[in-house]
């Protein structure tokens, strides 16, 4: 409860944050912390560097295309936070439920956040949950004396996640207008649990294409070092004079195949 109690404060408040003072999360960006940054170049790095000798089996060339690391931390931002993303939409599924099941027992909407927070870490006992952080951040709001509406559209916000957002304003419709509180959470957990399994459907069945674009973008790579270890005399032509030309448009139409195969496969779901 120490990290809650260091970040509460108003949406309107938060260029008046103290020094010290550690920022709500934001889920609609994604900063590479420096191991990770790190590591994405080093990785990259290497694995350009084994394309560009395989292609041309010359240190300079490959040095060359290791350049192209620079933008390699970008997308690699863009997949954690589209990860991190999908994992909270889940966590908030997770936390429905059991935030249905405590108010159809009758307690309170308060002890219903609890008791979730407490649901979901038997689910995930690591602790590096970002919905568990987020209800501890709500349910110390609702502690100080914050209405657990505007905690509740403050995190929709900062998540922009379709569910979320919905469910915020649907509970904080409910809860000003005096309705059924606990049928409106049964409800919206059903509808987002359905939502949620076909997603998770389609996903199975795009698993197989995706795994079988990656085999194909790894083929011509393995073929080439196949070929330079069984015949390396039959490759010879390839690292010099008009052969590094021919090579240098073969890594250039690899690259637009790989760029093309790995846009068709990011179907946002």
């Amino acid at each position: 409860m120490a990290w809650t109690k260091r970040v509460l404060r108003q949406p309107n408040e938060a260029k008046k944050q103290p020094q010290g003072a550690s920022p709500l999360p934001d889920y609609r960006q994604y900063t590479l912390s420096n191991r990770q940054r790190a590591a994405c170049l080093l990785v990259g790095g290497l694995l350009l560097y084994g394309i560009g000798y395989v292609f041309f089996h010359s240190v300079m060339i490959a040095f060359v295309l290791v350049g192209g690391t620079v933008l390699l931390p970008k997308y690699w931002s863009q997949y954690l936070l589209r990860r991190r993303r999908e994992a909270l939409g889940l966590h908030f599924k997770q936390a429905l439920y059991s935030l249905s099941s405590s108010l159809a027992a009758g307690r309170s909407v308060e002890n219903g956040f609890r008791e979730a927070i407490k649901d979901l870490e038997l689910l995930y006992p690591d602790g590096g949950n970002d919905l568990i952080r987020e209800l501890e951040i709500i349910c110390a709001r609702m502690q100080y004396g914050q209405p657990i509406e505007e905690a509740l559209q403050d995190f929709s916000q900062r998540a922009d996640l379709e569910d979320i957002r919905n469910f915020a304003d649907v509970f904080t419709t409910c809860k000003r207008s005096g309705g059924d509180l606990i049928e409106i959470v049964r409800r919206t957990s059903t509808i987002i649990s359905e939502k949620l399994e076909i997603t998770q459907e389609i996903g199975v069945m795009l698993a197989q294409k995706r795994f079988e674009s990656k085999a194909m973008l790894a083929a011509p790579v393995l073929f080439l070092i196949f070929m330079d270890v069984s015949s390396p005399d039959y490759m010879e032509p390839l690292h010099s004079g008009g052969g590094l030309l021919i090579s240098a448009i073969a890594l250039l139409m690899y690259g637009g195949c790989s760029w093309m195969i790995l846009r068709m496969m990011d179907i946002r779901l």
